[in-house]
């Protein structure tokens, strides 16, 4: 169907649509125009405005109104409703980071006593393929990696595992704490933008954990680089064991959560050692206090001993007795949570606990993005945007994005978590405030601040675990810093922002996409590469090389194929010759778009109020690609690139009222 201009014409402007030549179901959204239409004004030559405003010699004279006191009230009720988005922006972020908290909870619960057998095998765990799913998925279950290193450091520390050992684990940690961002992306879902660039900014840290793994883990397989440096910086220091540093985010935020629901971790530790008691226990904690008791009971020795005084022993016929003091705890004081005395089995209140702390989550997050696109407009915007994304003058535009750095470590120095500072750049990412280009520094900048919190609760370990500690911090530090140096300092290397970018293009065309990645990433491929390197180096390498060469060979040529087509063969010029669905997502599209058009009544697709409206975009003059990947979409900070070239739906209510435009 051809398409066919409509005019609307007011007084003060005109506006031209192009109408049909698309499937309304393929419209990306549905909006009312408001009825009714501004009354056709008819000027005289004396009364219509001039031209030319500067023939008179002078400005204009401009009347301005005389405020009223409903005008003056109004203003004042505005301020007042402007004030009272601070506080409402506080409690709300408040009730994310809780909701954050209780997530992580809630997947321990579910999945913590998994997590513990899973980290059992330590000759499974001797496979550095291996160890770095295990990294993974036990983060991804435990929504922790401060709970998966505080694992890997009783492992190291009892000997059951060696420092070389648990470096891949700590890499693949690393990796499954980025899903925590993630997961909140997809509460963007409901505008197409925003999702976009949110979900772009949570994935970044995958890309660059990815990056780092596949260049960083071989390296530590060949030489152990990574391992030697920790080692060797532990023994050049006296050590003594100290004091945590206190938390601060957790000393605000653990008076409410600590009414919901209180954990006993030591569960799943103990699972791990192999204490077979432990699976009995309960990860709900139900006494907080107990208080040790001293007992003296004889016991018979089965030798004769010399008796004194001192040893409290004595004699009985040919039998000798000692007395001995035996130390026992008594519990005196239940913990008040909700879950104390539910009686519900573990995966039933992590089941709850995640049902619950998601819808949370997504409320807070929804209401965050609304009261923040409500203060963050117009001049506000503008400043906001300019003091973050801003670099300094030339020749010193390089050290903004280091400063990004220190102040991303900073921040998750004083909260002591990289998921909540992450998580919460994540909605500042999708609204616009944040560029992508500034949001990579500044992750890259969180997670040597979490490793700095890890060093210095390494520090506040026990005597024995003291030295190991240490050195699976050190290990989590150096692996982020060799990670910096491989993919910041050169603007060409920087290929996380070009990876992340590419994911958020294709999860604005295929929503579903988001989820896709999600359970491929975090779930289905570690489950894959886990199960696999099962079966021994000989299943690795049969599997692991042909895939290898064939993902090596498809960037290769997608590279010259968008650089130099004209050196490959006619074939290789473009992927046409393969079948659709291997080269691109619209079969599977169509497949998932069947299976929800459910949605969508078939009355509301033949309504004849619906047209399908084009905007014109002939005359947006392009910009340049660094400015088109900082994807604002603030009223206030909007580039041209998104204004959508693709066909919106329109119903036109009232518009048969206006019998003085035509259509």
């Amino acid at each position: 169907m051809s398409s066919r201009p409509i005019r609307i014409t007011s007084a003060e402007q005109t506006i031209t649509f192009s109408v049909g030549g698309h499937d309304p179901r393929k419209s990306s959204t549905v909006l009312d125009l408001v009825s009714g239409c501004h009354d056709q004004t008819s000027y005289t030559d004396a009364d219509r405005p001039s031209s030319k405003p500067w023939d008179a010699g002078q400005l204009p004279k401009v009347h301005l109104p005389t405020k009223t006191s409903e005008d003056r009230r109004g203003e004042m009720s505005s301020r007042f409703i402007s004030l009272l988005r601070i506080p409402l922006l506080l409690l709300l972020l408040y009730g994310f980071v809780c909701s954050l908290d209780i997530l992580s909870s809630a997947f321990q619960l579910a999945g913590g006593k998994v997590a513990g057998d899973i980290f059992q095998d330590n000759v499974i765990l001797s496979n550095p393929v291996a160890g770095l799913m295990v990294g993974i998925l036990v983060t991804v279950l435990v929504q922790s990696s401060s709970t998966s290193t505080s694992i890997i450091v009783s492992l190291v520390s009892s000997g059951l595992l060696e420092v070389k050992s648990a470096v891949p684990i700590i890499m693949g940690s690393n990796i499954g704490t980025s899903v925590t961002n993630t997961i909140v992306a997809l509460m963007q879902a409901g505008e197409r933008n925003e999702f976009k660039r949110a979900f772009a900014g949570a994935t970044i840290h995958d890309c660059f954990n990815w990056l780092s793994v596949l260049v960083l883990l071989p390296v530590e397989v060949a030489s152990g680089l990574v391992s030697y440096l920790a080692k060797v910086t532990v023994g050049s220091f006296q050590l003594h064991s100290g004091q945590e540093a206190p938390e601060l985010l957790k000393t605000i935020t653990e008076p409410f959560t600590r009414l919901i629901i209180q954990l006993d971790k030591s569960v799943i530790t103990g699972i791990a050692l192999g204490d077979e008691s432990m699976r009995n226990h309960s990860l709900v904690k139900v006494w907080c206090k107990s208080s040790s008791f001293v007992s003296s009971v004889n016991v018979t020795a089965a030798a004769a001993q010399n008796c004194s005084t001192e040893l409290h022993c004595g004699k009985d016929s040919d039998l000798t007795w000692i007395t001995q003091n035996i130390s026992s705890q008594i519990n005196t004081e239940k913990c008040r949570h909700l879950f104390v005395d539910s009686g519900l089995s573990d995966l039933a209140v992590g089941l709850i606990l995640l049902a619950s702390s998601l819808m949370v989550l997504c409320t807070c997050l929804l209401l965050i993005v609304k009261v923040l696109n409500s203060v963050l407009k117009g001049q506000v915007a503008k400043v906001i945007e300019g003091v973050i994304n801003t670099d300094f003058p030339y020749p010193l535009g390089w050290l903004s994005g280091y400063l990004a750095m220190l102040m991303g470590a900073g921040m998750t120095f004083i909260i002591q978590s990289s998921s909540v500072f992450t998580s919460a750049m994540t909605p500042l990412i999708g609204i616009g405030v944040i560029s992508l280009n500034r949001a990579y520094p500044l992750t890259l900048g969180s997670n040597i601040g979490t490793t700095t919190t890890a060093i210095l609760a390494a520090l506040a370990s026990p005597r024995e675990k003291l030295p190991a500690a240490c050195q699976i911090a050190l290990c989590h530090f150096y692996f982020n810093i060799f990670g910096i140096l491989l993919w910041y300092p050169v603007p060409f290397t920087r290929l996380p922002i070009r990876m992340a970018s590419a994911l958020g293009e294709r999860t604005a065309k295929y929503r579903w996409f988001a989820v896709l990645y999600l359970l491929v990433c975090f779930l289905l491929l570690p489950c894959l590469v886990f199960g696999i390197s099962l079966a021994g180096w000989q299943a690795m390498v049969g599997m692991g090389a042909p895939f290898a060469a064939l993902t090596i060979f498809v960037l290769l040529v997608n590279l010259m194929q968008s650089h130099s087509p004209t050196h490959l063969p006619k074939t290789l010029r473009s992927w046409d010759f393969l079948p659709q669905w291997m080269h691109s997502l619209k079969p599977l599209d169509k497949l998932i778009t069947k299976t929800t058009a459910l949605c969508c009544s078939p009355a509301r697709l033949n309504d004849p109020d619906v047209v399908v409206v084009t905007p014109d975009t002939t005359n947006i003059k392009p910009e340049s690609k660094k400015q088109s990947q900082q994807w604002y979409d603030n009223p206030a900070l909007s580039l041209p690139e998104e204004i959508s070239s693709e066909p919106r739906v329109f119903r036109l209510k009232g518009l048969e009222r206006c019998n003085s435009t035509p259509l």
